[in-house]
């Protein structure tokens, strides 16, 4: 499970939300993922969530993103726990 920290102004940077004017959420970008992805090697997912990230603006840890790219490679749920500061 992984945690990230954020201003409540920026959830929709992480949360698909259409009526947000922020470009595509991160959470769209790892639906979409999880769709094309799954059974592929994590090590190929990576880049692509980290890419995702950086441009949703998100900081997450390396941990983090190996998990998430885990998850997608083998289809199991992932948790991620949002702390709105």
């Amino acid at each position: 499970m992984g945690e990230i920290e954020m201003k409540g102004q920026h959830l929709d940077r992480l949360l698909a939300d259409s009526t947000s004017t922020y470009g595509t959420s991160y959470q769209h970008a790892f639906e979409r993922l999880a769709e094309s992805h799954r059974g592929r090697p994590a090590t190929d997912i990576l880049p692509l969530l980290r890419r995702a990230a950086e441009e949703s603006l998100l900081e997450f840890t390396p941990v983090d993103l190996r998990e998430q790219a885990e998850a997608i490679s083998t289809g199991l749920p992932y948790t991620l726990r949002v702390r709105v500061v």
